[in-house]
């Protein structure tokens, strides 16, 4: 019988001997460092979105009007929701922001990215484009509200070329309508910087070797440009769709300018038919019913921020 020799504790696998004593020295550093560094951001975190989230949706089982006990009801308040036509509405309208414009606003982001990619004076334009961004909503609510009003800019402009009957632009049917256009103006420029800061990442020899091949615009774009700045979009698809559900106050603002001191139920959004339903719709706010409307923007969200993530993973190139 052959003996069999076993090899002494000192020359065992140094992952093996870190394992059975606890990790090497700096994975014990590490670890405790982690609850002095990472546990007051993770308490902060679940004191300001985790609990009220949690609690969010355990009112929205629930027939409550903010005091007093609470009535359970199941799925009762999700019930409703799908029976409203308003609920309905202002989801339909969500999603023409989220798709509709958010096409509009990476089309021309995209475009402008291209032009102004070579253009002298890029810095300058990028500020231009930018500024909008930076300007509160709510007060481009309230200029909007000025300048398409019957005697508003627009309407005198189009006196002055002869138009003697221009269009009720404050009228409901027309009111959603330049949302989009105003809430396009003002995302695209947020966005073109960030697809231009993407593309200004490319290094050189790319367009080099691009044109010792011969490779056309058409080609230069497909093959080089969009695959190296496909994350990018990716990202800008996932901030996109979170903006996109909480638009609130530029059609409240803007809505309102109409004359009835509330938007227009064509205008609502789910986020302003949550508010509405919580605070300003009946006499007797249905916060159970609000916080279903809530929970479902959430799922909205959660759902569209990992879609893009699937759908537009592909390898990353590394440059």
């Amino acid at each position: 019988m052959t003996d069999v020799a076993l090899a002494p504790a000192s020359s065992r696998p140094a992952a093996a001997r870190r394992r059975r004593g606890g990790g090497s020295t700096i994975d014990r550093a590490r670890r405790r460092l982690f609850v002095p560094f990472v546990g007051p951001a993770f308490v902060l975190y679940s004191i300001l979105f985790v609990v009220p989230s949690v609690y969010a949706i355990w009112i929205s089982f629930n027939k409550w009007a903010g005091a007093g006990p609470m009535e359970f009801v199941g799925f009762g308040n999700y019930v409703r929701l799908f029976s409203d036509k308003l609920f309905l509405r202002s989801f339909g309208n969500t999603l023409l922001l989220l798709f509709v414009v958010g096409l509009a606003i990476f089309v021309i982001a995209f475009a402008l990215t291209l032009v102004l990619r070579d253009m002298a004076g890029k810095k300058i334009a990028r500020s231009v484009i930018f500024f909008p961004h930076l300007v509160n909503a709510m007060i481009f609510g309230v200029l909007a509200g000025f300048i398409f009003n019957p005697g508003g800019l627009v309407n005198t402009l189009l006196g002055a070329f002869g138009v003697t009957d221009p269009p009720a632009w404050l009228a409901q049917d027309n009111l959603f309508p330049l949302i989009m256009v105003m809430m396009t103006w003002i995302t695209t420029g947020y966005f073109t910087t960030i697809l231009m800061a993407g593309v200004d990442r490319i290094p050189p020899y790319y367009y080099e070797d691009c044109a010792l091949a011969g490779a056309n615009a058409w080609q230069r774009l497909r093959y080089v440009i969009l695959p190296l700045t496909w994350d990018v979009f990716g990202t800008c698809a996932v901030l996109w769709t979170i903006s996109s559900v909480k638009i609130f106050e530029i059609i409240w603002i803007f809505g309102g300018s109409s004359g009835a001191g509330m938007p227009p139920t064509q205008t609502w959004t789910t986020a302003v038919y949550t508010y509405v339903t919580a605070f300003s719709g009946e006499s007797v706010p249905a916060y159970g019913a609000a916080s279903a409307s809530a929970v479902l923007s959430l799922a909205l969200v959660s759902v569209l921020v990992l879609l893009p993530r699937r759908v537009m993973k592909r390898e990353a190139i590394e440059f």
